[in-house]
């Protein structure tokens, strides 16, 4: 049995309670009621034509303070990501800093892709360029970034002028609510900005409501294809897709065997595996294998779990819910069934609590390897022949959103670029990370070609083109018949009566 990024949960639900605990303890963190889905849609369509209406100097000021509360409360946010997550908390102030820091980055991207235009039309007029917000968008965020994915589709959003209604995960609500209370306490007016907490049915009653205008999505491969058939008869709706991967990263030619060895653990394990950029598959040279394999083993048997706040600083947390730690140890388990060689096993280091050591193991020999994102410090390993080969593994899959390549010549590298069915395609660098200045997105399974982070601007506006002129003045100069003048002998005839 496979696990899928959707399994598992670290909140209970209710019928009208949703409850959220802390990954690495198991305590309690945080408790709330399920939202009310028509109340908030209705609040942001009767808020959002004056928030579009607004001058953008007045919407970049309102955004501009979420970024100073931000900033004044990051060590208060990025505890409350650690522990609600479990990712250590320098990852968890890295998270803070990067929601910071999309202000600054959309406000340029704005204006750089949105921009207005005006140029020369046919004489006497001219021709303009200006973006229109779509309306009302309902944004869904994910567990793994739960502060700066969603932030990443609501900033653009409220800057372009729209209304936002934001479901946060079931799995993190209390970093959610704490965005929002951010967002509203910095002035984002009330009802431009609506939270609704609730699980699988909360989310699904908002992406189908009426009243949206358009759906921004980051999580799993299987919620984003059912969403893009929920929304394939609704051309009238915006629908932003931003998927998982199947990872790839090669391990070519190279004498920096610990360097590479480093940026394969970065890519496969930081923040657990639990990163859509994650590398999942490592695709090495034969001749490489017995020198390199030993070399990341090494490393990776330093790294250190522990729980978010320990000392020494652990490299990495738990998973998100025991849930999903389970489902990650039988999919190893299923993976040497059906022929995979482990090199390091999973196992679960603190009885009861999702801690995971990193997994690694070889699936070259398996007859069919399974084509799935798995969510979570999980590496396997193929072995190749020659380069053609590795580019071919690389791409197979039907994901498409990160890959790179460690090692090799330019020469490769270009072939490697060319050749690559992704959206992210690196060179001597890992597979995440990728900057929040460039756009960002994937192919296949891996995105709807709505890329985000720089690009974002281009999905929470829609452009409209004017040609204008100060006064009307027309005429048809062909095609008509002469026209017809009565004379004044006809027009005063007895006999026309």
């Amino acid at each position: 049995m496979w696990l899928t990024a959707t399994w598992g949960r670290t909140s209970a639900l209710t019928l009208n309670e949703l409850v959220s605990y802390e990954p690495a303890t198991g305590a309690q963190l945080w408790r709330g009621n399920n939202g009310d889905v028509d109340a908030a849609v209705y609040a942001a369509r009767g808020a959002w034509a004056r928030w579009a209406a607004a001058p953008l100097s007045s919407r970049l000021e309102r955004v501009r303070g979420f970024a100073s509360r931000a900033k004044s409360d990051l060590e208060k946010f990025a505890d409350l990501i650690s522990r609600e997550t479990g990712k250590p908390l320098w990852e968890s102030r890295t998270e803070v800093e990067s929601v910071i820091n999309k202000v600054d980055v959309s406000v340029k991207a704005y204006a750089d892709r949105t921009s207005q235009r005006r140029f020369d039309g046919k004489p006497g007029t001219r021709n303009a360029v200006r973006h229109k917000p779509h309306g009302v968008l309902a944004v869904l965020g994910p567990y793994n970034f739960p502060a700066h994915l969603p932030n990443g589709h609501i900033i653009p959003a409220l800057i372009a002028g729209n209304a936002v209604v934001f479901k946060p995960s079931e799995k993190t609500p209390a970093v959610g609510q704490f965005l929002f209370d951010l967002y509203r306490n910095a002035g984002i007016p009330e009802s431009v900005i609506n939270i609704v907490h609730g699980g699988a049915e909360t989310g699904k009653a908002l992406s189908m409501h009426e009243g949206i205008d358009g759906l921004l999505f980051t999580g799993s491969a299987s919620t984003g294809v059912a969403l893009n058939r929920q929304f394939a008869n609704r051309p009238d709706k915006i629908l932003a897709l931003e998927m998982g991967g199947n990872n790839p990263i090669i391990v070519w030619d190279t004498p920096e065997l610990y360097s590479a060895a480093v940026l394969v653990a970065q890519s496969a394990f930081l923040s657990a595996g639990q990163r859509c950029t994650a590398a999942r598959r490592l695709i090495i040279k034969n001749s490489l294998y017995d020198v390199f394999i030993p070399e990341l083993k090494r490393l990776v048997d330093r790294l250190v779990i522990g729980e978010p706040h320990g000392e020494p600083p652990p490299f990495m947390g738990p998973v998100i819910d025991n849930d999903v730690a389970d489902g990650l140890t039988e999919s190893f388990l299923a993976l040497m069934s059906h022929g995979g060689h482990p090199i390091r096993h999973m196992t679960r280091p603190i009885e009861g609590r999702p801690f995971l050591s990193p997994g690694i193991i070889d699936v070259t020999d398996m007859k069919e390897r399974p084509d799935i994102e798995l969510f979570g410090p999980l590496l396997q390993v193929i072995r190749v022949s020659d380069f053609d080969a590795a580019i071919d593994e690389a791409n197979n899959t039907r994901y498409g959103l990160s890959a790179s390549l460690i090692g090799g010549t330019a020469e490769q590298y270009n072939r490697f670029w060319s050749n690559s069915r992704a959206g992210v395609v690196n060179w001597n660098q890992p597979t995440n990370g990728a900057s929040s200045a460039a756009p960002f997105g994937g192919v296949g399974l891996s995105g709807n070609h709505r890329p985000s982070a720089y690009y974002a601007a281009d999905y929470c506006a829609f452009p409209v083109v004017s040609s204008e002129a100060d006064t009307p003045k027309a005429m048809i100069g062909i095609g008509l018949r002469d026209e017809v003048v009565a004379s004044p002998k006809t027009l005063h005839s007895p006999d026309s009566r």
